[in-house]
Parts: C-alpha cells; sequence; structure tokens
C-alpha cells in the first residue's frame, strides 16, 4: 500500500466487475485508480470454486451473447462465452418440448464478437426432438429413482398450438427489434401481471414465459419490473444464453489483468470513505479526489448510512458429479411445471468442457428462493423426473446457497439510479442499474463517467471484440 502521502486520483471500494468495469474506464482516461477488495480475490459474487478438477460456480447467473457492456471493457480479447444450444427445453407434464429454437440469431451492429457469435450459432448442434419423455415421479418412488414405465404423453404441448408458438416467436421478434428507450417508457407493471396483458394464451404465459423470465431474472414469483423484464426478453431474443468458459470468475479475473499493475489490492479491509479519503484496516487512510463504492448494496449502506438496501432473492446452486450424461445436448432445461424445486438445470460440462476433469460430466441445477430441508434428496429425486433417469448414483459436489444473491427489482423501479452522490464520491453495482452482469458492468461504467466529469476529463470510447466459442 501505498503511504497516505502518495496520492491516487480515484479509490474504487470493491474489485467486483462493477468495480473492475469502472476502473477500466478511469485508467483508459488517464486517471490514476487503485482498487481495494476485503476479499482475498476479485469477482464478488462471481465466483468460481475449485472441487477435484471440477470448476463450480457459486450463482448461475446466465449471460448472454447479445450484453453490449461486454463489448465496451478492454481485456477481453481472451474471454470466451460458451453458448448453450439454440433455443431451450421446457419440461411440462412429463415430457421435453423444444421453444424458441429459431431465435438466439447474433445482435446486429456487429463487431468481431458477433461473427464470432455467428459462427458459434452455425455449428451449435441441435436440441434432441421434441417430445422426448421424461417420466415423472408417482408418490412412493425411492429418492433419486424415476419410474420405470413413463407417463402417457401430454395432450398438448405448455407452448399450445403451432399457431401459439408462431405467435410466440413473432412477439420475441418485435420485442427483439424495439429499441430499448420505447421498451423503457413502456407501463410499469410486476412482470407477471405483465405477461397476462400480453396477448399470449395462458398456456405459452406458464409453459415458456414465466419459467424462461424466472430463470434470467432469479424471481420465481415474477414480482421484477416489468421493465426489467422486458430487457431481459429483448437480450435473449437478440442473443443466445452463454456461459464465460472456465468458470464465472473468469470474467472479473480478465478486468483485473487489463488493468495496470497494483491497480487492485486484494486483503484490504475499507472502514471508512468520505470525498477526498479512504480509511482502512490494514494501512491508515489513503487519500484521493475521489472515491468511487463498487461493493455490494448493504456493504455500501455499511460504509454510508442512509444508502437504500434493496430486498433480495436467494439462490442455490447444487452441482453434482454424474457416471453418465442424462442429456445429449448442451440444453438449457427449464421446469414448467414447478412441481419441485429446481428452476433450471442443465449439463454444464456439455456447454463447457473445461468445467469438468476429463471424461466426467457436471451436471449444475438451481433452486430459486429458500432451499427445501434434506436439499440434495429433494434435488436429486427433482432431477431424476426432469431427466428421466435415476439420481441415486450422483455425486454432490457442492451446494452453494447465496441468502442475497440478486437485488429485487419491483415496481417503480430505476433502471438508471444515481451514481454521483457528491462531487467526489460515487456508487455503482448491479443494485444501481439491473440486476445482471450487463446492469453491474453499466453502472460501473456511468459512475466512472460521472467522477471523469467532475474531474474535467473525457471519457476514452473504446470496444473491444468478444470471441465466442463454437
Amino acid at each position: 500500500m501505498p503511504e497516505p502521502a502518495h496520492h491516487a486520483d480515484v479509490v474504487i471500494v470493491g474489485a467486483g466487475v462493477s468495480g473492475l468495469s469502472a476502473a477500466q474506464e478511469l485508467t483508459r482516461a488517464g486517471v490514476t485508480t487503485v482498487v481495494l477488495e476485503a476479499a482475498p480475490h476479485v469477482g464478488g459474487r462471481m465466483s468460481t470454486e475449485k472441487v477435484d478438477g471440477f470448476r463450480l460456480d457459486r450463482i448461475g447467473q446466465l449471460l448472454s451473447t447479445s450484453y453490449p457492456e461486454l463489448r465496451h471493457v478492454s481485456g477481453l480479447d481472451a474471454f470466451v462465452l460458451r453458448p448453450f444450444a439454440p433455443g431451450l427445453l421446457v419440461h411440462s407434464d412429463g415430457r421435453h418440448h423444444r421453444a424458441a429454437e429459431s431465435l438466439g440469431r447474433p445482435a446486429t451492429g456487429s463487431t468481431k464478437g458477433a461473427l464470432g457469435a455467428a459462427r458459434a450459432l452455425a455449428s451449435a448442434p441441435r436440441l434432441a426432438r421434441p417430445g422426448r419423455t421424461a417420466p415423472r415421479t408417482p408418490p412412493g418412488t425411492p429418492p433419486g429413482h424415476a419410474p420405470r414405465s413413463p407417463r402417457p404423453p401430454a395432450r398438448g404441448a405448455p407452448l399450445g398450438s403451432a399457431l401459439d408458438q408462431a405467435r410466440l416467436g413473432a412477439a420475441l421478434a418485435r420485442l427483439a427489434a424495439t429499441p430499448v428507450r420505447r421498451l423503457l417508457a413502456r407501463p410499469e407493471l410486476p412482470a407477471g401481471r405483465a405477461l397476462a396483458a400480453r396477448g399470449l394464451p395462458q398456456r405459452t404465459v406458464e409453459g415458456f414465459l414465466r419459467p424462461l423470465l424466472s430463470a434470467l431474472l432469479c424471481d420465481p414469483g415474477l414480482t421484477t419490473s416489468s421493465r426489467c423484464a422486458d430487457l431481459a426478453l429483448h437480450a435473449f431474443a437478440r442473443g443466445r444464453l452463454c456461459l464465460p468458459e472456465g468458470g464465472a470468475d473468469a470474467l472479473p479475473e480478465l478486468l483485473a489483468a487489463a488493468l495496470p499493475p497494483g491497480t487492485v489490492r486484494t486483503g484490504v479491509r475499507v472502514t471508512a470513505v468520505a470525498a477526498d479519503r479512504v480509511t482502512t484496516a490494514e494501512h491508515g487512510e489513503l487519500t484521493c479526489r475521489g472515491v468511487l463504492l463498487a461493493t455490494d448494496a448493504r456493504a455500501a449502506a455499511e460504509l454510508l448510512p442512509g444508502l437504500r438496501v434493496p430486498a433480495f432473492h436467494p439462490v442455490t446452486v447444487v452441482h453434482h458429479a454424474v457416471p453418465e450424461p442424462p442429456l445429449a445436448e448442451p440444453a438449457l432445461l427449464l421446469d414448467a411445471d414447478r412441481r419441485g424445486p429446481v428452476a433450471h438445470t442443465a449439463v454444464v460440462s456439455h456447454v463447457d468442457p473445461t468445467r469438468a476433469p476429463a471424461g466426467r460430466v457436471l451436471v449444475s441445477s438451481t433452486v430459486l428462493g429458500p432451499p427445501p430441508d434434506d436439499l440434495d434428496r429433494t434435488v436429486r429425486a427433482h432431477l431424476a423426473a426432469l431427466y428421466g433417469t435415476p439420481t441415486d448414483r450422483w455425486e454432490l459436489l457442492a451446494a452453494h446457497h447465496t441468502r442475497e444473491a440478486v437485488p429485487a427489482m419491483p415496481p417503480p423501479h430505476d433502471l438508471r439510479r444515481p451514481v454521483r452522490l457528491l462531487s467526489g464520491l460515487y456508487v455503482c453495482g448491479d443494485h444501481r442499474d439491473t440486476s445482471t452482469v450487463q446492469g453491474a458492468l453499466h453502472s460501473g461504467r456511468r459512475a466512472a463517467h460521472a467522477a471523469l466529469a467532475d474531474l474535467g476529463v473525457a471519457p476514452a470510447l473504446k470496444e473491444s471484440p468478444l470471441p465466442t466459442a463454437a
């Protein structure tokens, strides 16, 4: 740590993706910046645990190839997105149904990274034929076992008739073509209520849009602002859902590595902040011309009493090593029936082979809301029904429960909450924007631009290519 006499222009508290995004903007503009992080590593909630050669995300947030903020930050030449198979696989009434396969084209207005996404989409494997039976577990079936004989096929798909599916595709295509400013000008309701007013059949809403939005927003009750839900569907319709190659921590680690040496200092606890200095537990004061809080909402409020702390959506991610892949494709499987704790699941080692040792299979499943008692047994019983295969031999690798995983965004929700508190004091994070990686990155960039304006420095505008794995 520098002595107090050594001056930094801006001190950023927190080395999550929002703070690192802000540091990128400031350093590119020639502003000397120091990032202080209390944890021994960067990334905040975007962390990945390593267990026996597996790479296990603590919060399984989904990214999209259409996130524009991923192209604004530098240092991501080595950042690779691994896309899921086109569309989604929806489990309902004992069957798998393929949905929205024709969507997921790369976003227009492209850079080199979007061309890489187009190549990935062209070579990505297709899902299995719709209607593959996934037997439902009847009462009395031992946990972790699927029934021996499948239930008769359901009379109708959860997406409705072919005409209903065509209407759904047209609605999503219109949403993809709608400018964001028009989406933000729409009347604001809770997302669940807004879906009912869209003119789509109830079975389409309940069988596809509700489970999709629950997964994208980590909000099973769909109490989120309809404007935030529209933004999530807009990103889904314009891009492809994907995972960072190597784990969620790949993004913050690459952002940190692209900063000048010595910019990021881990293991430094900040105990007080002012517009011209921060106080640390280990090294005393560090003077500066501005302080940017890039912590989570609760930690920010502890340093600056009066900042609002939102409610949060809890998320539990359960990782299993399995003897054989329960699904042949790198598909995201959603549960439309909501008859168990798992909201969505995937054979993650199919999507990103680097997350499992050679010859091993990794299945990761996400539980939204409070986790059930006897988590592993309950989750494995539900997965047996979703995949249609016994799960008694599945090995639990880790179960990560994060009580304050995703800030809630009920209406009315200001998607551009102020990041400038006063000259020299700024705050950013997903709690100031949208509760996504895109929102966290964008919030950091907004806060950096506010600090640059107060310092009288023009921001440096630059986009970086974003390669996508085939």
